[in-house]
């Protein structure tokens, strides 16, 4: 495979990861449970997005990406296509992806390679969505007795889809794997200051490590695609 191809590979993984979680996080626009929410989770889904086109259009036609791939093409991780569930579940994932960008961006953004410039900014942005993410875990985690427990139970139940986000991607030019033990470090202490313990079992998603890249979803992620694509596929050729 060329260095063209393998940069076109980690575009697609990045973009996809970027593009997804956006899709989720625009999912709770009227819904979130304060209108500040809406507003910080509107922001965070732009700056995905914003990454999102600058990363898909290294690899070919943006649009084209987007709205006219079929699920098995989609390489982004299982974890960024989980449902929203509650606000807790929503939180959890956004933990522990923003935690994993952050790190990765940083790598990048010394590397040189083909994303060190994307990385270079989009770094302070996923900063903010850390922040946010690991305000809110504290917020719920030593809250209510009832945020507590829906806290617990989120941060258990995507416990393992984090795995795959330390799986090799061809092109990236890091070392993956040498980004999980700060992120471990760095997720463990934001759940022990919200008085919640690290999960335990294994990471290694829905079927088997590194099967989002591979191209297999969940269940949830062809309901979702159908709606993110359906005002394109419905109107092809169309301008905005």
């Amino acid at each position: 495979m060329t260095t063209t191809a393998h940069t076109d590979t980690a575009a697609l993984a990045l973009g996809d990861d970027a593009l997804v979680l956006s899709h989720r996080l625009g999912e709770w626009m009227g819904h979130a449970p304060v209108l500040e929410e809406d507003v910080a989770l509107a922001n965070i889904a732009l700056d995905l997005l914003g990454q999102a086109r600058i990363l898909l259009s290294m690899a070919g036609d943006e649009d084209d990406l987007a709205y006219l791939r079929e699920e098995r093409a989609f390489r982004n991780l299982q974890l960024v296509e989980q449902p929203n569930g509650d606000f807790a579940h929503t939180i959890a994932r956004q933990l522990y992806f923003s935690t994993y960008q952050h790190l990765l961006y940083d790598r990048l953004a010394t590397g040189g390679g083909p994303f060190a410039g994307l990385a270079a900014k989009a770094v302070k942005e996923v900063a903010y969505h850390r922040d946010h993410a690991e305000q809110w875990t504290l917020r719920l985690g030593d809250g209510t007795d009832l945020s507590h427990e829906r806290m617990r139970r989120a941060c258990e139940a995507l416990w393992r889809f984090t795995g795959e986000m330390f799986q090799p991607v061809e092109g990236v030019g890091i070392d993956l794997t040498g980004l999980e033990t700060p992120w471990l470090e760095s997720v463990g202490a934001v759940l022990g200051r919200a008085g919640l313990e690290t999960p335990e079992g294994p990471r290694t998603g829905a079927w088997r490590a590194g099967a989002g890249r591979q191209g297999l979803h969940t269940e949830s992620f062809g309901r979702m695609l159908a709606e993110m694509q359906h005002l394109h596929r419905s109107h092809p050729g169309a301008s905005w």
